[in-house]
């Protein structure tokens, strides 16, 4: 009897060494992988921006979905200043200017007559804009445009992406958002610290999840920025 008691207390033991190191180590590993998947999560947020950022600048409004942000990424072209050659030190001190020499070599183009060029020593000086392709100038070296819609971490679960223009008292407001809750990129996560977290977020009347934009402010900054 007495060792039977003992083997009962021994597990008793365990189990309660478990429960104790459960208790303490459960919150800790969910906040690393939180703090993993928070990162990634992020990193495709801001991807998002700056697609969404070059969209308006040639638009005028921001793509209020995937398909149409995707489609620009892949096939869109972004402007960009080609430079060849600096003016000099002695150059600047003349007086002259990025802006003076390209009207020096402008007028040459157009009339042949390269002498003030070759007095200015611009020979070697160009500015041109030449377009660049969006994939090219915004995302490194094999991105793939598809992969902006997904959230990390989920299997396939997409963003929410939307966007609006407005009128607001200064006149009119472009306004963006991209977000994704707690419970889609932490699923499979312990449930009860998503809970406490969403709850968190509820009282303090903000998203429970990360975002990137508002549909209320024209704003681009994101939610974790703000923390």
């Amino acid at each position: 009897m007495k060792k039977v008691t003992n083997v009962v207390l021994a597990i008793c033991a365990v189990a309660l060494l478990y429960m104790c190191y459960a208790s303490i180590m459960g919150p800790i590993n969910f906040d690393k992988e939180k703090s993993i998947r928070e990162k990634a999560v992020i990193a495709r947020l801001i991807e998002i921006r700056e697609a969404q950022l070059e969209y308006r600048k040639q638009f005028s409004h921001y793509a209020n979905d995937f398909d149409s942000l995707i489609d620009f990424i892949k096939h869109g072209n972004i402007q960009s200043l080609y430079k060849v050659g600096e003016l000099t030190d002695l150059q600047k001190e003349d007086g002259l200017t990025e802006e003076k020499a390209m009207k020096i070599i402008n007028k040459a183009k157009a009339t042949g007559d390269w002498k003030e060029v070759e007095k200015n020593g611009l020979t070697e000086f160009k500015r041109d804009t030449i377009e660049v392709p969006v994939l090219e100038t915004l995302y490194p070296k094999g991105f793939v445009a598809d992969s902006i819609q997904f959230v990390p971490f989920t299997g396939g679960a997409k963003f929410e992406l939307s966007a609006k223009v407005d009128t607001i008292q200064s006149g009119p407001a472009r306004f963006f958002q991209a977000q994704t809750p707690y419970h889609v990129y932490l699923k499979g996560l312990d449930e009860q610290e998503i809970k406490n977290m969403t709850y968190l977020r509820q009282q303090l009347d903000r998203y429970a999840g990360l975002r990137v934009g508002s549909m209320e402010e024209p704003i681009t900054t994101g939610n974790w920025e703000s923390l």
